[in-house]
């Protein structure tokens, strides 16, 4: 099959762009490189892309006229770019650009591939509010920019199913870890700090938030079991995550324990948005896609650690 694969080169988009290429499929890695975050880490990605054969196309989504020199025999399309996570230097307009107006440009270049059989979008649960328990049929709360614009870029794409114009279901991802993790996100941020012996910034009141710690590899097994599954996925939104919660300071003692030290936290104000509590209902990925994640979060984050010294400490 031929695939194209929407913001590539960052964190969950390029493992899953990697495994695509290892089940056999013809991948075609689109991204922007915009300086959001560390470009360095964007071009690490891409280097391991490049190294397996994976094309990499650097174009913006927010520009209409992307399509007009692309290929448009895709026979999926999975769609991760965005503009990611709560943050204070984030725009309403950044948000809104990358995350609706973007979506909208590929869902209409969508439209337009003949061989199309599956769209997917990377959807969050950042979509269900400030707590993230529910199930899929459970109505949206957003309580951030972010939240608020991945849903409606989700019911931009789930609309075209509805249309009967496309085949499309949108994936609700919860708190993916590992290798290639963000540098601002907590994990990244605690290995490298704690490596330098320095203290981690740590919202007040955080320690004690819930989340569904999810290895990305567990991740990706979800996500690239839609593949063939199309009559069955249509028009569905599905939670992707685990649904063993820990709290944020189990977090902390586990990157303690993976790394022989102690960790000094310098409590900061909390962050507008912030959600206190994910945990994964994902009866549904059970059933449609026999979705079964098995990664400890001690496994994910020894994992983390060594991918991190590897490419990071001299």
């Amino acid at each position: 099959m031929k695939i194209l694969v929407t913001g590539a080169v960052g964190f969950i988009g390029s493992h899953t762009a990697e495994r695509l290429h290892s089940l056999g499929h013809e991948v075609v890695a689109l991204d922007n490189f915009n300086d959001y975050y560390s470009l360095d880490l964007k071009h690490l990605n891409a280097k391991a892309l490049t190294e397996k054969g994976i094309p990499i196309l650097k174009k913006d989504l927010c520009d209409s006229t992307f399509a007009e020199d692309m290929p448009n025999d895709f026979n999926y399309i999975f769609h991760f770019a965005a503009q990611p996570g709560i943050s204070q230097t984030s725009t309403f307009e950044d948000y809104l650009s990358n995350n609706v107006f973007a979506t909208k440009n590929l869902v209409d270049f969508a439209l337009s591939c003949s061989n199309l059989k599956l769209f997917i979008n990377i959807s969050t649960s950042s979509i269900y509010g400030l707590v993230a328990t529910f199930t899929e049929d459970e109505a949206p709360k957003p309580a951030s920019y972010y939240g608020v614009t991945k849903l409606a870029g989700e019911q931009l794409v789930l609309q075209k199913s509805r249309e009967e114009l496309l085949k499309a279901c949108s994936l609700r991802l919860y708190s993916v870890i590992g290798p290639r993790e963000r540098p601002e996100k907590m994990y990244t941020k605690l290995i490298s700090l704690g490596l330098e012996g320095k203290s981690f910034p740590l919202f007040e009141g955080s320690d004690k938030h819930l989340r569904s710690f999810t290895y990305v590899e567990d991740i990706v097994d979800g996500i690239v079991s839609v593949i063939g599954k199309e009559a069955v996925v249509n028009g569905e939104a599905i939670n992707l995550g685990t649904e063993v919660e820990h709290t944020t300071k189990e977090g902390i003692e586990a990157v303690e324990k993976i790394l022989g030290k102690s960790i000094e936290l310098n409590i900061i104000p909390k962050r507008p948005g912030d959600q206190s509590r994910t945990k994964a209902n994902i009866d549904k990925a059970r059933k449609l896609l026999n979705y079964n994640p098995k990664t400890t979060l001690l496994e994910a984050v020894k994992k983390q650690a060594e991918w991190y010294k590897k490419n990071f400490i001299n």
